[in-house]
């Protein structure tokens, strides 16, 4: 069985953010379940994603590390899992 991770960011709303995203995520092993987000106020939006990580080829601490240094990322943190 597998394990889900839910992760909670703020993120700049500006064009190609997600996406950098979702390509860390592909590129790392995951596999994401749900995708999530606000409509963004003062330039910066709430997006929640629930993934499945137990393909993660580094630590999760090492993907997070990765997320939170991509441009347009204000915070990227696991909320649950």
């Amino acid at each position: 069985s597998g394990h889900i991770v839910t992760f909670q960011s703020i993120l700049r709303d500006e064009p190609g953010v997600l996406s950098s995203i979702l390509n860390i995520f592909a590129t790392s092993g995951a596999n994401i379940l749900t995708i999530n987000q606000s409509i963004p106020v003062n330039g910066c939006g709430a997006v929640t994603i629930s993934a499945e990580t137990s393909g993660l080829q580094d630590p999760l601490d090492e993907l997070l590390r990765k997320l939170n240094e991509l441009d347009g990322v204000v915070q990227f943190e696991i909320l649950a899992g």
